[in-house]
């Protein structure tokens, strides 16, 4: 089973990047699928997450209106649209999907099972 991100990389503030998450292994149609976000010497923190359907998504505070979360699960593929980034969003960013099936969305590390190798995203001012 594995996670794979990217799509990450140096962006201007201001600007946009898309990340994109494949799964493998098995299909994650029925697991939640959230990113997360590690910043140097904080904590790792929920950006967006997205229920099995697609039909509800939860957002951190300081992204809502910026960022989007959306899935294919023909694909088995999770996505995160970040626009009007700002330098405060520079961190390492993670996908992650949830051991049980059409659950709620999780906002806790500690509740994914499945986590990808991360991918940089740094926007400089």
């Amino acid at each position: 089973v594995q996670l794979q991100a990217s799509g990450g990389g140096l962006v201007q503030a201001g600007g946009s990047l898309r990340l994109s998450c494949v799964a493998s292994g098995r299909s994650f149609s029925a697991s939640t699928m959230g990113w997360f976000r590690q910043a140097p010497g904080k904590e790792r923190e929920i950006v967006a997450g997205i229920n099995w359907s697609g039909g509800r998504t939860l957002y951190l505070d300081s992204v809502k209106g910026r960022f989007t979360v959306s899935r294919d699960n023909a694909k088995n593929t999770v996505y995160l649209q970040m626009d009007s980034l700002k330098p405060e969003d520079t961190a390492v960013y993670y996908c992650a999907a949830s051991r049980d099936y059409f659950s709620a969305i999780y906002d806790k590390p500690n509740e994914y099972e499945y986590w990808g190798q991360g991918t940089q995203v740094t926007v400089s001012s």
